[in-house]
Order: structure tokens, then C-alpha cells, then sequence
């Protein structure tokens, strides 16, 4: 048994190494009786700002824990630490076969998990390994060289490869520990196992990739790279293989489908195929660039302190005149902003952080609610063509050249004092009007939220704030419906999975996701249940 002891709190000049102390002298026990003990969680508490507060959770053994227990009832801060217990793997020995199609992170851990317990698993990706897709992406940053094929959208990890590596999630799941487990063994810091807020920085999460590949390879994995899935092989109404660049078929007992929420070419061919889609609500709207010091200073209280991270902030509220949600998304600490188009001729922008989120800017999407009452068409892939739509516009403000358009904060809210916009993305940004590049339903709340916003974080408004356009990739237009063991309801075999398919928002729920789809398969295929 080992006890867990919750809100430890440390001033900011004083040293971790003075948590036992603290411990032993809130529960009355001796120091040196401690053993095992462990950070299993870091947070920050700024609420009293400048007065910053660092707050643990520590684990640790003692050698009479009932006597410490009783002792201490009345404190609601100790428990007995009872870590989750997983599911062992199920192994099975039956030969079925799954094709996986998909990089991002349901398509990883799906392919793992199904390899780790017997499965033989195909992985399919229609990009470039990560080492490839980098310098292609740096190219497109420097000098515009646009490659629909691999980019920030397409590649090995899927669109979080170039993202701030965020690893929180509200979907509670015993699973957390393993995804975080795995990407530790892949080189991941030990430290995201404990820290409230965990990140990997898109240049850890590179490396991370690196050695997932070879973590699936060890396991038997096959990967195929510049290999899209061009149509499903349908027998009798079920899925029992998949079509690759229009030319080869690879024969599987199932599909596990994890496309990304970009990838508009696979939803048309499901649409084609007869697959069951439905329309799904989403958020569009802009990014936001304020100076690292600035935020710190709103968060903190201070520019700066060497034992803080750079600030992040989270902020949302309802439109009180048409009801939509405005919201912050996807906040990058100490980060740039990143032109991420996935088709030529459209502008899309999304944000991009580094593992020391040491960058002098930090960045945000601010998103408003769009749902099937905005798009142009009743049929599934109307949310589709509205983001082309605003995309082309966006690309086109821009100057054509994969620019991003921008304006000054204050320019945008019609307010004087604002100059010329100055924005970290690349390969640059060029001037234009905002609030042209989206329909009134999106910009109007957003400019009625923006106040808000700057109440509950005074300074948010300001001369320095620069908007950069368009985000439209916040999540997936559109859902491929699924029953309560993950298959689609029109075509039994294929197993929808991950952000693209519209039941997941981010690394964690997708990876969660996909460990979830595998697990299903698992179970089916160790009932003796396989689609014809």
C-alpha cells in the first residue's frame, strides 16, 4: 500500500527537495520513515498573483500507514494511492489481420495495441515519415513550396506533429497512464507522467514518433508510407480490405479508419462508397499573437520567474445575441503560428509550440460555433465546403502566395492605436481586413466576446495583439457514425476511430480512442466473430 497526500504547496524560491519536510510535518511522522516518495503530480496556483504558488500531489510508503491513517482522518488531502488497474492483454492466436489507416495518434496506439496482443496489423500512411515531412514543411515555410501530399496536415503523427504537444484531456479513462507510459519509453521526459498540464513541444514530439515507429516494428507492425486509401473492398455489405492509390488491395478482417480531420479526399470516397456520415458542429474563427510578457504578466502578475512556465490561459463565454459559443482553442505558450493548409489554394492557420516554449510570442485560436445551420447543403459533406469556402477567401487576402492574412486587435474591433500587423508566421503575413474573411454570424460574436475577454484578462485587448486568418481545422466537419463497439453502422468492418472520424479532440482522446477501437476488435475477434 502506499498514500497519496494532495495540495502540498511550495513558495516559488523554495526547492522541491523541501517536500518531504512538508509532508512530514502536516501528517506528524518522521522524514527518514519516508520511502518511495514520489511527485505524481505539479500544478500552479495563481490565483493571489504576484503571489504564485507551486502545488504537488506526492505518493509515498510508510511503515505503519493504518496508524498514519487514523491519525489523520480529518484530512480530506490523504488517501491510500489505488493507481488504476488495466485490462491484461488479451492475447489471441487466430491470424485475423487489420488494416490501420492513419499515423495521427488513434492510428498509432490502435496499431500497437492490436500488435501487442496477436494481431497481424497493416499501417497505412498517406504521407511522409516524420524525418521527411519536416524539411518538406520547413521548405513550405521558407519559400511557399506547397506539397498537397505531405505537410502539416498530412504525415507521420498527423496534424499534431507541428502543434504545442499538449497531453491533457477531460476524457477521464484508466487508459491516461498507459499513453503517457508509452511516450515516455519513446523518449518522451519523464515529467509529463506528473505534470498537470503536460506538453512534449513539436521537437520532442519528432523524436517521440521516431522511436514509436520502431516500438510498432518490433511488434511486428508492416508501415507503408505514400500509401492513401483510395476505396474500401466491400463484400456482402461488409468491409474486408481497402484500396491503396487507386491500384493495390490489401485483404484485412477489418479496417480500423483513422484519417485525420483533414482529410477531405478519404470522406468523399466514403461518401461514395455509402458509408454513414453525418454533419457535426465545429468551431471557426482566427488565431491571436500577444508577446510571452504580456500574458505572463496578465497570469502571473510578472514578466518572467525561472521556476514558472511560460502562461497559458483558457477563456470562453456565450454570445448572448445569437447563442454560439466563443471560445479560446488550442493555446500555444511561447509558440508561433503556422500556416497549415492541407489543399492548394486555401489558408489555414493553426499554432505551434516548442518543448521550452521559449519563443517571445504566445498564441491562441479564438473560435466561434458553426453547426449544420451555417453550412451550404444538407448532405455530409457540407461542413467541408464551407471551410473551403472562407479558406479561399483567406488564401486569396493573403496575396496568393501562402501568406496568412492578419490585422492588429484593436484594427479589427474598429478601435484607433493599433499598426501594422507583425506576426511569427511563416513565410509571412500581409495586411488585410478580418473581418471580410468570415460570414457576420462569426465575426460579430467574436467581436461582442473580445470585451469579455479582456475583463477577465485585463490587458487582453491591447496595441500589441495581433489576429492572423483563418482557423477552420478546430476539429472534424463531419462524424462517421459508429455503434457501441466502434463499427460503422452502414458497413460492418470498418471501425471509425480518432479526431477524423469525429470522436475525439486532441493527442490524448484521440490515442485513447484508437486504444479503445482496439480493444473492441480485440474482443471480437477472441469471440470467433469475423465479417465475412
Amino acid at each position: 500500500m502506499a498514500l497519496l497526500l494532495r495540495e502540498v504547496v511550495l513558495d516559488l524560491d523554495e526547492d522541491e527537495s523541501s517536500l518531504p519536510e512538508k509532508v512530514a510535518a502536516c501528517l506528524k511522522v518522521q522524514v527518514e520513515n519516508f520511502e518511495n516518495f514520489v511527485v505524481v503530480r505539479r500544478g500552479i496556483d495563481a490565483r493571489k498573483k504576484p503571489r504564485v504558488k507551486r502545488v504537488y500531489t506526492v505518493s509515498f510508503s510508510l511503515p505503519d500507514e493504518e496508524s498514519v491513517l487514523a491519525k489523520n482522518s480529518g484530512n480530506p488531502r490523504l488517501a491510500v494511492d489505488r493507481p488504476p488497474q488495466l485490462p491484461p492483454l488479451k492475447k489471441i492466436s487466430s491470424g485475423q489481420e487489420v488494416l490501420v489507416v492513419g499515423m495521427g495518434p488513434a492510428g498509432l496506439f490502435a496499431a500497437l495495441r492490436l500488435a501487442c496482443q496477436g494481431v497481424g496489423v497493416t499501417l497505412l500512411e498517406r504521407g511522409e515519415p516524420v524525418e521527411k515531412r519536416v524539411s518538406k514543411v520547413d521548405r513550405f515555410w521558407t519559400d511557399g513550396s506547397f506539397d498537397p501530399r505531405s505537410n502539416v496536415q498530412f504525415g507521420e503523427g498527423g496534424a499534431g506533429t507541428f502543434s504545442d504537444g499538449k497531453l491533457t484531456t477531460r476524457v477521464n479513462s484508466p487508459w491516461n497512464r498507459l499513453v503517457l507510459e508509452t511516450l515516455v519509453a519513446c523518449g518522451a521526459p519523464g515529467e509529463i507522467l506528473s505534470e498537470a498540464k503536460p506538453h512534449l513541444g513539436t521537437d520532442v514530439l519528432r523524436r517521440v514518433l521516431i522511436n514509436f515507429r520502431k516500438m510498432l516494428q518490433q511488434n511486428g507492425v508492416r508501415i507503408m508510407f505514400d500509401a492513401c486509401l483510395s476505396g474500401l473492398h466491400v463484400v456482402k455489405g461488409s468491409v474486408v480490405g481497402g484500396v491503396i492509390n487507386d491500384s493495390d488491395e490489401i485483404a484485412a478482417d477489418a479496417v480500423v479508419l483513422a484519417p485525420g480531420h483533414s482529410a477531405r479526399d478519404t470522406y468523399e470516397m466514403l461518401d461514395r462508397t455509402g458509408v454513414r456520415l453525418e454533419q457535426k458542429p465545429f468551431a471557426v474563427g482566427y488565431r491571436v499573437e500577444h508577446p510571452a510578457a504580456l500574458i505572463n504578466s496578465i497570469q502571473y502578475g510578472m514578466e518572467h520567474h525561472p521556476k514558472l512556465p511560460t502562461a497559458d490561459y483558457a477563456l470562453n463565454c456565450k454570445d448572448k445575441e445569437s447563442g454560439r459559443g466563443v471560445y479560446s482553442f488550442c493555446m500555444c505558450p511561447g509558440g508561433e503560428v503556422i500556416a497549415a493548409p492541407s489543399e492548394e489554394g486555401g489558408m489555414v492557420v493553426n499554432g505551434m509550440s516548442k518543448s521550452r516554449r521559449d519563443n517571445d510570442w504566445s498564441n491562441s485560436a479564438l473560435v466561434v460555433t458553426v453547426g449544420p445551420d451555417d453550412f451550404p447543403g444538407v448532405d455530409p459533406l457540407a461542413g467541408v465546403r464551407f471551410q473551403r469556402q472562407w479558406e479561399a477567401k483567406a488564401f486569396v487576402a493573403g496575396g496568393g502566395d501562402y501568406h496568412a492574412p492578419a490585422q492588429n486587435l484593436l484594427a479589427f474591433l474598429d478601435r484607433k492605436g493599433g499598426g501594422q500587423p507583425v506576426s511569427t508566421c511563416r513565410p509571412g503575413v500581409r495586411e488585410a481586413d478580418l473581418a471580410a474573411l468570415l460570414p457576420p454570424s462569426i465575426v460579430d460574436p467574436l467581436k461582442r466576446s473580445l470585451p469579455v475577454f479582456d475583463r477577465k484578462m485585463k490587458g487582453f485587448v491591447s496595441r500589441e495583439a495581433v489576429l492572423v486568418g483563418i482557423e477552420s481545422r478546430t476539429s472534424a466537419p463531419l462524424r462517421i457514425v459508429r455503434n457501441e463497439q466502434g463499427e460503422s453502422i452502414s458497413h460492418p468492418g470498418l471501425y471509425p476511430a480518432g479526431e477524423g472520424a469525429g470522436y475525439a479532440g486532441g493527442i490524448m482522446s484521440a490515442a485513447l480512442d484508437g486504444i479503445r477501437v482496439a480493444e473492441q476488435l480485440v474482443e471480437k475477434f477472441s469471440c470467433g466473430v469475423v465479417s465475412e
